[in-house]
């Protein structure tokens, strides 16, 4: 994903590890980068449930704590 301003690096907890971003991602765009289908995912911000439509506007802040859950078939 190409940038058009120059972004600042910040720290966020992605699933328990330390992970550095650019300043201006989305959870959408956390997602993505990190190879994670939002239709089968549940994300967790800050210990409250993101709803799927909010992915692309929620911008992170340094200190957040991301936790994705991902959905698996099975039989």
């Amino acid at each position: 994903m190409q940038r058009s301003k120059k972004s600042r690096m910040i720290t966020i907890q992605f699933n328990g590890q330390s992970k550095q971003i650019d300043d201006d991602y989305t959870i959408d765009e956390l997602l993505i980068s990190a190879g994670v289908p939002a239709k089968f995912c549940a994300v967790e911000l800050n210990l409250e449930i993101v709803p799927k439509h909010e992915y692309r506007l929620q911008k992170l802040k340094n200190g957040d704590a991301i936790e994705v859950v991902t959905l698996v078939g099975g039989g």
